[in-house]
């Protein structure tokens, strides 16, 4: 990991603008800083404004991509996954413009493992957002679903984003408190 934050981009990159959402193309040659290095994204600031570049395109950045926890060899998991694998893979999970993972924010409502009629297990998590308007949530419950099918006995995972209860700094854990400085 190169520690200047400055880069300039070796190929056109995919990003997602933070807080709106929309996904763009920042072209090879734009100069990024990065700000955050998050659960295997990264944000960048550009003179286009703040973007969140996937774990996938840290070659583009000049970073080394995030190496999965469970090996993706092939070999079949035997019955139901380990729950504290999946909230481990839940806390690797961020908004890009907070640095403390989802779980420590409050934002995980709920996590439940059931077994599927044609075999295999389906996790499903209830979270919702720091605030409704949130154009980043879609990107957020994308990264959840995607760290969790990682778990092994994972065979499906599905995210819904609710709002009920709201949220609010209550619900942020004593650890996120500490992160945050509210402590």
């Amino acid at each position: 990991m190169n520690p200047d934050p400055d880069r300039i981009l070796s190929r056109d990159v995919r990003a997602t603008l933070i807080p709106h959402g929309e996904s763009m193309e920042i072209p090879a040659g734009a100069r990024v800083t990065i700000t955050h290095r998050l659960g295997g994204n990264y944000t960048v600031m550009t003179e286009n404004g703040m973007f969140r570049i996937a774990g996938e395109d840290a070659d583009a950045i000049g970073e080394e991509p995030e190496v999965p926890d469970f090996p993706t060899s092939g070999e079949d998991h035997s019955g139901p996954p380990d729950e504290e694998a999946v909230w481990s893979q839940l806390k690797k999970v961020f908004d890009p413009e907070i640095p403390v993972n989802i779980v420590d924010l409050g934002l995980v409502y709920s996590l439940e493992v059931k077994e599927m009629e044609a075999g295999g297990y389906k996790a499903y998590v209830a979270m919702t957002l720091t605030a409704p308007g949130c154009g980043m949530g879609p990107s957020i419950a994308e990264d959840a679903r995607a760290k969790v099918v990682q778990v092994p006995g994972v065979a499906e995972a599905q995210v819904d984003i609710v709002w009920d209860p709201p949220w609010n700094q209550d619900m942020i854990s004593e650890i996120g408190k500490m992160e945050l400085g509210l402590l």
